[in-house]
């Protein structure tokens, strides 16, 4: 048997929260010493908090940082282990990314990152600068508290490796992974054996298989352990990290975390035979290449991974690396489930509110946002019933309870019903089977349930603008203007925002606590797309867990929660016919002349594919060729506006969230004049090759 290596890595951090990262930071190091883990590889920016933002640019964040890295020096936790965290480091005036890799109360080297996230939701290079000196090393001076506490004054700074006595190991940091000519190509063909990559990777829907197949491709050609590390959680803004930690090794994932998660520290372990990986390497090709590799500066430290005894043990028996696994993937509606809940219980808690508020309309979307916090419910009360003791005390604080008391949230309607506030807020306008949808859903997840009438509120503003003008809008049934009815159905979606939220801020008052509530939106994201809804309405909230999730998507959510939640109350949704009830008719929502399905292809063009009209244009007319003519694929072109939206989690690839992941002006010519010209002279000269066409000329045919 060759040489054994234990390798962990984990972890839930919190931008600014430095004793709270510091305490995490060696549990997790804690757990994996208990495991017999010797390397220990944690989440990108771990001691900061990957979302600074801009603190990254003020100079307590990198003071801070170095107070909590001294801290973990000085902790006995961090003896006989080498450990990679993360941090910001100012070298000579210029503000790096860092890991600073230690081991028994020592620093070995620091490492900045070399190829920044800088699109997306990612703005590096706003706070750092990329190290650009590829296999060179600078002295760093350390700061005095750090020479007080290692006897160090200056370290390595650089592009350089680790070498103990029995194996190479070297850093790779989130977006380098997915660079075409990644560090660890070069690092491999120099003898490197071991990876370690520390992210900051965010969730999004069916985004995990080009994580999994990336890291799996580090090292299969290569040969190598790849330990992967991410953030779990949401560190105060809109993005939920999906941790799923993993180890891969020769091309194989051999463990791997949770993906989504309520632990504030998880911790994966995987023994592995390292000649697994010097077999692997044992090719004519790669030796050559390896051969003529560049060198990479080593530094050594007196220290193996290994057991240096041959004796036959445990781990000999349990050797991941010898052993078949397969990869956890959830489907898409098992991360609408998962991914926003877990995100809305650490806003919850981390804001120190009590609990949700959501108006519920009777239609799809508010019940979708409903039966996420269910979700969310059901997941405190899973982690509760494990005995979580962190859990379990963020619950009773968000539930009122006393410091003393004994509360548990087992139940997650019993829990439901204590944090969670919806309310249907109906007129004359609203019918009896929105009203009952809205009570029995209500009742089906147990949360606090208020149902009201609002005419008098909407009257006295109709009544208001008929004082000061002289003129009392009417419906356009009752014989009003267009601009008169529209501005009536407007007013009574505002009113709604503005009743949410003071019943949001004194609902916990009613109830005999103190502190506010959330107030949650439900506006999808093709409608915050396609600008279909009504601004400052019940899509204004102060935070819109299904922003980011498309209508597709919900329905299918829906679909999948009403067996796996137990809600057969959301069949009825399902089965619903939209409707507004807004005025006094019964219609169903206005089109909006294109499909949910449609949009969601709109979108996925603007954002991913970097589309313009005319690009999209182009490309549709191919794609939708065979069911619509060219002007009718112009017209859909035509109807695709831009819009914005606000606090929204997010969760796709083209949600239009705000100016930082979709950056784009506020005020467009939305007509797109020149654009537009150019569609309508390319649709006029292509030929019409849909089923349409292709049938009104077979039709043409039979008739001659």
């Amino acid at each position: 048997m060759g040489h054994l290596i234990t390798v962990a890595t984990s972890l839930n951090q919190w931008a600014l929260d430095f004793e709270g990262n510091c305490e995490r930071i060696l549990q997790s190091i804690r757990v994996a010493k208990e495991r017999g883990a010797t390397l220990r590889v944690g989440p990108e920016l771990e001691i900061p908090g990957y979302g600074c933002l801009d603190h990254f640019l003020e100079g307590d964040t990198v003071l801070h940082s170095w107070e909590i890295l001294a801290k973990l020096l000085k902790s006995e936790d961090v003896s006989n282990i080498l450990c990679d965290v993360g941090m910001p480091v100012t070298h000579k005036n210029v503000i790096y990314n860092c890991r600073i890799i230690i081991y028994s109360h020592r620093i070995l080297m620091i490492r900045p990152k070399m190829w920044l996230a800088n699109d997306g939701n990612y703005r590096e290079m706003r706070y750092f600068t990329p190290w650009r000196k590829h296999r060179q090393v600078e002295d760093h001076y350390l700061p005095r508290m750090i020479q007080a506490i290692t006897g160090q004054i200056k370290v390595p700074f650089g592009d350089a490796v680790i070498s103990t006595a029995d194996t190479c190991i070297g850093v790779e940091l989130c977006e380098e992974l997915f660079t075409p000519a990644s560090p660890h190509i070069l690092m491999g063909l120099d003898g490197v054996e071991i990876f370690t990559n520390s992210s900051g990777s965010h969730h999004e829907l069916r985004k995990l298989y080009t994580r999994v197949e990336l890291i799996k491709e580090a090292t299969l050609k290569l040969g190598g352990i790849y330990v992967y590390a991410n953030q779990q959680g949401c560190d105060g803004d809109r993005l939920y990290y999906d941790g799923c930690a993993m180890i891969a090794a020769n091309g194989r994932i051999v463990a791997q975390g949770s993906q989504f998660s309520l632990n504030d520290v998880e911790v994966v372990t995987a023994t592995i035979d390292i000649e697994d990986v010097r077999a692997h390497r044992a090719k004519a090709s790669r030796s050559m290449q390896a051969a003529d590799a560049e060198r990479y500066h080593r530094v050594e430290v007196p220290f193996a991974l290994s057991d240096a005894t041959d004796t036959l043990s445990q781990k000999e028996y349990d050797i991941e690396g010898q052993r078949a696994f397969e990869v956890h993937y959830h489907r898409p509606e098992e991360e609408i489930a998962l991914g926003p809940a877990c995100w809305m219980w650490d806003y919850l808690r981390r804001s120190r509110t009590q609990g949700y508020f959501v108006p519920l309309s009777g239609g799809i979307d508010s019940c979708a946002t409903a039966v996420i916090v269910f979700s969310m419910c059901r997941l405190v009360s899973e982690a509760a019933n494990r005995g979580d003791v962190q859990v379990i005390a963020d619950a009773r604080r968000i539930a009122g309870e006393p410091e003393d008391s004994s509360y548990v949230p087992s139940d997650p309607r019993e829990f439901c019903s204590r944090i969670f506030h919806t309310c249907y807020m109906g007129t004359e306008n609203s019918s009896v089977d929105t009203r009952k949808r809205a009570k029995e859903l209500g009742e089906a997840i147990g949360s606090y349930h208020i149902d009201l009438n609002m005419d008098t509120v909407v009257n006295a503003v109709r009544t208001l603008f008929g004082f000061v003008t002289g003129i009392k809008p009417k419906f356009k049934v009752h014989g009003g203007s267009l601009a008169e009815n529209l501005a009536l159905q407007n007013i009574q979606a505002r009113i709604r925002m503005v009743l949410a939220y003071m019943f949001a801020q004194l609902m916990p008052f009613v109830r005999g606590r103190t502190g506010g509530l959330l107030v949650l939106g439900s506006a999808n994201v093709d409608e915050s797309l396609r600008g279909y809804l009504t601004k400052y309405d019940c899509s204004s909230a102060d935070i819109n867990p299904i922003g980011g999730i498309s209508k597709t998507d919900l329905k299918k959510f829906i679909a999948y929660a009403k067996d796996a939640f137990e809600l057969p109350i959301l069949t009825n949704f399902l089965d619903a016919v939209p409707t507004a009830e807004l005025e006094p008719v019964t219609e169903t929502y206005a089109d909006m002349g294109m499909t949910y399905d449609e949009l969601s292809v709109f979108g996925r063009l603007r954002k991913v594919e970097k589309c313009g009209p005319y690009g999209m244009f182009q490309k549709l007319v191919h794609e939708w060729g065979r069911r619509l003519s060219p002007l009718q694929v112009r017209t859909q072109t035509k109807r695709k506006v831009p819009s914005d939206a606000k606090t929204n989690c997010h969760m796709e690839s083209y949600s239009p969230d705000d100016n930082r992941f979709d950056l784009r002006p506020f005020l467009y010519p939305s007509r797109f004049p020149f654009q537009f010209k150019k569609i309508d002279e390319l649709a006029g000269r292509l030929p019409d090759r849909s089923q349409a066409s292709s049938q009104s000329g077979k039709d043409k045919d039979k008739k001659e």
